[in-house]
């Protein structure tokens, strides 16, 4: 019988039984080719293995171990909060973001203290030796045993690992590798999937701890396979802009801890620096006594950062409004815009309206609602809030203040960098832990907070 032909999509890796000039998932043009052949596979025994080979017997939930993973530091306690603690022995962890992003540099440094411990083997395929040897001189990291192999053959790779016993493997980069089984280009939809199974399978069954750097194409994806990100155990996203010295590291999925966590660095001529309080670096800079800014405080995993929300509201000449958000989700601002209209009076709908949080962060807990409220109303009066002042609270459709998580923690980071007065819900006051020298005052409905914030 004819073997049918399949045909795959090199952007999204999205299956067709027949070609197409554009993809039907992606969008993409002339990204379909077409799959090549898969080797005859032997056909199965009656026993459920394959022919000649018994099948593997399964085990009860009560018969498989519960021993913890072992965990090790990498140097970097910004990485090993975003990690859960520590790297995890026998883990593949995917390291994505754009060209010059920091990616590189990052996992270069943290070979200055992992070398000391492990055995640590660096393959990359977008340099030489030499050109390794001169970005380490230039960052500073002297492990004099960190082997260094410049290899893009997916086997040499393999056999490199064996051989030195290497007990960490970091790849720069999973685009450049090439399988010889596979015939299709490196960078490709089957490359990337085959390449890294193989690794996969290198760090299960041998418990070797492995990194690969993915770079993000325009789209802001890992660029190859969406099912990259299923077969690694944890993966990490490198955010920030390059105009600015700031990167943020996030962790989109972790097997093993919390997605929660963020890590803030400091690119340096030096490399790579952590911040360790990031709210004084995200607060510096702060405009005194100008209307539409205000400063909440979100937790992101264990760690309370405040971040200040500007926004601009200016009456347009349209019929209809422009609206822009940048840090915040667009549906949740346009419904805060709706409801400062319809529980305030404020008549926003004639006026363009535009919001930003410094820094780059992302805010998607319901805690900063408040703040993105009185950043909107401040900008609307062109009235000033107080520079010493902090809003925390979820805002409701019928105008109504909530209280959220955590909220000793919040204040005490905001009392902690020296903010006088904070605007909380009433909700839950008496079991509040006030710091001394903060002022907490509380409000039930929006327009109660508002009063409260343009109070003289």
């Amino acid at each position: 019988m004819k073997a049918k032909k399949i045909y795959y999509c090199t952007q999204c890796g999205n299956e067709t039984p027949r070609w197409a000039g554009q993809c039907a998932a992606c969008g993409a043009w002339n990204s379909i080719v077409e799959q090549p052949a898969a080797a005859p596979q032997r056909s199965a025994s009656r026993n459920g293995g394959a022919a000649g080979k018994p099948g593997k017997t399964p085990l009860t939930l009560s018969q498989i171990g519960t021993q913890e993973e072992i965990r090790f530091t990498t140097g970097s306690s910004e990485l090993d909060r975003v990690l859960g603690g520590g790297a995890v022995e026998g883990s593949l962890v995917l390291v994505g973001g754009s060209p010059g992003i920091g990616k590189s540099t990052l996992l270069l440094q943290i070979c200055q203290t992992v070398s000391r411990e492990k055995r640590v083997l660096y393959v990359t395929g977008e340099e030489s030796e030499k050109q390794l040897k001169m970005r380490s001189e230039r960052l500073g990291v002297t492990a004099g045993d960190l082997l260094i192999l410049a290899e893009t053959d997916l086997e040499e790779i393999l056999q490199a690992a064996m051989t030195s016993e290497a007990q960490v493997l970091i790849v720069d980069s999973i685009q450049t590798l090439s399988a010889s089984e596979n015939s299709s280009m490196p960078g490709s939809v089957s490359q990337v999937k085959d390449c890294t199974m193989a690794l996969m399978q290198l760090a299960k069954n041998n418990g070797i701890t492995v990194f690969l750097i993915g770079h993000v194409n325009k789209e802001g994806a890992i660029a190859g396979p969406k099912v990259l990100e299923h077969m690694v155990d944890c993966v990490l996203y490198f955010e920030g802009d390059q105009s600015t010295n700031y990167r943020i590291l996030r962790a989109a999925k972790n097997r093993f801890g919390s997605t929660n966590e963020l890590g803030v660095f400091e690119m340096q001529n030096k490399g790579l620096v952590e911040v360790p309080n990031p709210s004084e670096i995200l607060l510096s800079g702060r405009p005194e006594n100008t209307p539409g800014a205000c400063v909440t405080c979100v937790i992101e995993g264990s760690r309370p950062i405040l971040a200040e929300i500007q926004a601009l509201v200016t009456p347009t000449s349209f019929n209809v409004p422009r609206r822009n958000a940048n840090g915040v989700d667009y549906n949740r601002a346009m419904m805060l815009l709706a409801v400062l209209e319809k529980r305030s009076g404020y008549r926003v709908n004639a006026c363009d309206a535009y919001l930003n949080v410094i820094g780059g962060l992302y805010l998607n807990e319901p805690g900063a609602d408040l703040a993105i409220v009185l950043a909107l109303a401040s900008s609307y009066k062109d009235k000033p809030i107080g520079d010493d002042l902090v809003a925390l609270g979820e805002v409701g459709l019928t105008g109504e203040l909530r209280s959220v998580s955590q909220m000793d923690t919040r204040l005490a980071e905001i009392a902690r960098l020296g903010f006088k007065r904070c605007v909380v819900p009433a909700q839950g006051k008496s079991k509040l832990k006030i710091p001394a020298g903060l002022r907490v005052q509380t409000a039930k409905t929006l327009y109660d907070a508002i009063k409260i914030a343009f109070a003289d």
